[in-house]
């Protein structure tokens, strides 16, 4: 595996390696609530749609060409938005809400994983459709800076680091590993940001 992973490291384009860099910044810019952030994620997930593209991996490829929409629009929101240009607040949804959004989610990912598979070159069809549903619906928690998101985000990056290695994309699993862990630091970090009695109410 060592060998791969570095084998991966060699074979990458230079197109793959900003995208890479671009990705881990906009999670760091992320984390400090840095708008930057944005642009980042634009750049990188420009790069990321057409390997996806290419790879045959079309519903991440999809997914990036959303993230292209989600920077522009996350942008717009954490500065200000229609909201007289105040800057948005880390905000905490209740459990209820979370219980009905997986629900819908998880129904959603197996219908979208059932057409994938049938009609189209899809691989790993279910996999690739459970990360790319959760994380369309989860970009748009980032954008209102909902707490949660990073819970969710821990999950989906578990599940991208074995679709990745399975396809080949190794550099990018191991930046999905890394990913994982900065996922929690971005939840504990974000957690400082609510007032005591919500931060009270929320896990850890």
């Amino acid at each position: 595996m060592i060998e791969q992973l570095f084998s991966g490291f060699n074979a990458m384009s230079i197109w793959e390696y900003v995208g890479v860099f671009t990705g881990l910044l906009y999670l760091l810019l992320a984390i400090k609530q840095s708008s930057w952030c944005w642009p980042a994620a634009f750049i990188s997930t420009l790069i990321y749609m057409n390997l996806f593209w290419q790879g045959a991996l079309l519903l991440e490829s999809v997914l990036n060409f959303y993230y292209l929409l989600m920077a522009i629009y996350g942008w717009w929101q954490w500065n200000g938005g229609l909201e007289d240009n105040s800057e948005k607040r880390v905000q905490s949804w209740s459990l209820n809400r979370h219980l009905k959004i997986v629900i819908i989610l998880t129904v959603i990912s197996i219908v979208v994983g059932y057409l994938a598979d049938q009609y189209t070159p899809q691989r790993m069809a279910y996999w690739d459709s459970f990360t790319t549903c959760f994380a369309v619906y989860t970009t748009y928690m980032v954008t209102q800076k909902v707490l949660e998101n990073w819970i969710y985000w821990f999950v989906i990056n578990l599940a991208s680091i074995y679709l990745y290695f399975e396809m080949g994309y190794l550099p990018t699993a191991a930046l999905f590993v890394l990913y994982t862990f900065l996922a929690i630091k971005g939840y504990i970090e974000w957690r400082d940001e609510l007032p005591e009695p919500k931060r009270a109410a929320t896990v850890g």
